[in-house]
């Protein structure tokens, strides 16, 4: 589904990544795990085409995409839910959803889809007419993954969708992340820090240090002690 090839990318002098490669087979979870500031959300931003990466190569179902615009990437089959949501804090949650449809073409922009995603996620459908801003951070972060799903996506971008979350709302989306495994009807790559949400979810995995790939495995293959260390502040 995802290949990348020999990726680096920069913030002005600042190299962040260093030939990065990766796979995310088709129907599979795979986790991208590390430290703060090694280069996990460059890597996404490179992939989704937020922005350019100063070599290497992002391939979707073997389509080079290295150079098409994020809205291309996205008709082409991407949802990204970034870290700390990104949701449109002004709009109300129906309004939020309805985006999550224009990358479809005008014709496939059907509102069953809305009322199928908030089978998923029951609370927004109570929410639907609430300013999004008044949401709780867990209510969010479900918005953020509704306008994803939305549009049915084959690969889901997700940056560290645990974070600042209440425990029973973690709880939820690990369900939800399983059972989008169980069907395999999409690829993801998961940013994550938190191992053992990570080792739970994953087929796969990838442990980044300074822009650079150090480890990888088979999820149940990996030792976590290592893991850990890289992990560790």
């Amino acid at each position: 589904m995802l290949v990348v090839q020999d990726l680096s990318a920069s913030y002005g002098e600042s190299q962040i990544l260093f030939d990065i490669s990766l796979r995310v087979p088709e129907g599979q979870v795979v986790s991208l795990m590390g430290r703060n500031g090694v280069g996990k959300t460059t890597l996404l931003k490179s992939i989704m085409g937020l922005m350019r990466p100063k070599s290497g190569q992002v391939h979707l179902k073997g389509v080079n995409v290295t150079a098409r615009p994020a809205y291309e990437r996205a008709r082409a089959g991407i949802g990204y839910v970034p870290q700390g949501r990104g949701i449109f804090p002004y709009l109300t949650v129906e309004e939020n959803l309805l985006l999550g449809l224009e990358a479809l073409p005008t014709n496939k922009r059907g509102l069953e889809s809305i009322e199928e995603i908030c089978d998923q996620f029951p609370s927004l459908r109570t929410y639907k007419r609430k300013v999004a801003g008044t949401l709780s951070g867990g209510q969010q972060q479900q918005l953020a993954f509704a306008r994803a799903l939305v549009r049915k996506p084959t690969l889901l971008l997700l940056d560290e969708p645990t974070e600042g979350i209440q425990p029973s709302i973690v709880d939820e989306i690990e369900q939800l992340i399983l059972g989008l495994r169980e069907q395999r009807s999409m690829s993801i790559l998961l940013v994550e820090q938190f191992l053992d949400f990570a080792m739970s979810v994953s087929d796969y995995c990838y442990v980044m240090e300074k822009g650079n790939i150090v480890a990888e495995g088979a999820a149940g293959e990996l030792q976590q002690d290592a893991i850990r260390e890289y992990l560790a502040v």
